[in-house]
């Protein structure tokens, strides 16, 4: 009984998340086009903010109101390769295929890849520096570890600043303006608002239960995250990825991808940290999932720089290796837990 209530909250928050996604979607749509900015600029900060908005959400709850700061590593690490393998894959088979470009690639891309390298030495750091007593692989993240991530966020933040003053200034040259919004942009900040508030409501709902399961099955947490949580907490990046794949816009849905990434990994996983103040990290959980996640990515650049999209059969293998890494970590929780 139970698990069968706790099911039917998960499906009502993701309900929520969903709504929200869709409130926030096209509220950040038409302020990019009211402020004008470039598509990749669009993709990688306006709308992955937004739309990474369940991500920031799960990390604040699981460590605030739940003190499982593992959970919301797990929902973010989760949702980020959810973001790499599933999203480009369905993106790339509705839309017939998945159109990037260099600049994507080699900017939002080497950027994000890096971000993995970041996060994970500051995991490394908290181990080597930080070890808590009688355990090998644990560390204690503090707030000074956490800042690290967080202002790498902000040259990633500086240099697509740069872009935009670049764009606009070209933009004028051709004698083009920004679109104005009839009646302000007021009501489409808080629509926006309003998109956050209920997908808060929904990530709200999917911690509780997921951690009642874990109880339930006697298996860790971090699994429930990086299964549950993150498929439930990636549904804006996937609807506002697919929409722009039906457009046809393959490089505002990849920057879409990349920079929700880019958030997740160096803002939503250390806000836990300086909301806490400190927090232990299992280094033996975390590595194995960084690494699959650095995999991943590569698997996924590899594919699009090959003829800068991604085919039907791309697609298909992307799903097939998250197909593998669930089944991976299933039967490491229910099996080795």
């Amino acid at each position: 009984m139970v698990v069968i209530v706790c099911i039917f909250v998960i499906l009502a928050a993701t309900a929520a998340v969903w709504h929200g996604s869709f409130l926030l979607e096209k509220a950040a749509g038409r302020l990019a086009a009211h402020y004008h900015l470039p598509a990749v600029v669009q993709g990688s900060i306006i709308m992955a903010v937004g739309s990474s908005f369940p991500e920031l959400s799960s990390t604040v709850i699981a460590t605030l109101v739940h003190g499982k700061f593992e959970l919301g590593v797990a929902a973010v690490v989760g949702s980020a390769v959810f973001n790499i393998l599933v999203i480009p894959g369905v993106s790339g088979l509705v839309g017939k295929g998945l159109e990037a470009d260099r600049e994507m690639i080699y900017k939002e891309g080497l950027f994000y890849m890096i971000s993995v390298a970041v996060l994970m030495l500051s995991f490394a750091l908290a181990l080597i520096y930080y070890p808590v007593a009688g355990s090998q692989w644990e560390g204690s993240i503090t707030r000074p570890l956490a800042l690290l991530p967080v202002g790498f966020y902000g040259l990633y933040i500086f240099l697509q600043h740069q872009d935009t003053v670049e764009y606009r200034i070209q933009q004028r040259e051709n004698g083009l303006h920004a679109q104005k919004i009839q009646g302000g942009a007021g009501r489409l900040w808080l629509r926006l608002v309003l998109g956050l508030a209920f997908i808060g409501i929904g990530v709200e709902g999917l911690v509780r239960s997921v951690i009642i399961l874990g109880d339930v099955f006697n298996t860790p947490h971090f699994f429930w995250g990086l299964s549950v949580i993150a498929a439930a907490t990636s549904l804006p990046d996937a609807f506002v990825s697919i929409q722009a794949a039906r457009r046809k816009d393959g490089v505002v849905s990849m920057a879409n991808v990349l920079g929700s990434n880019t958030f997740d990994l160096l803002i939503a996983i250390p806000v836990g940290v300086l909301i806490a103040g400190t927090c232990i990290i299992d280094f033996s959980v975390a590595a194995p999932a960084m690494g699959l996640l650095a995999v991943a990515t590569i698997a996924l650049f590899i594919m699009l720089r090959t003829q800068l999209r991604l085919t039907r059969f791309e697609c298909i293998l992307l799903l097939a290796l998250y197909a593998g890494f669930l089944g991976w970590m299933g039967v490491d929780a229910f099996f080795y837990a």
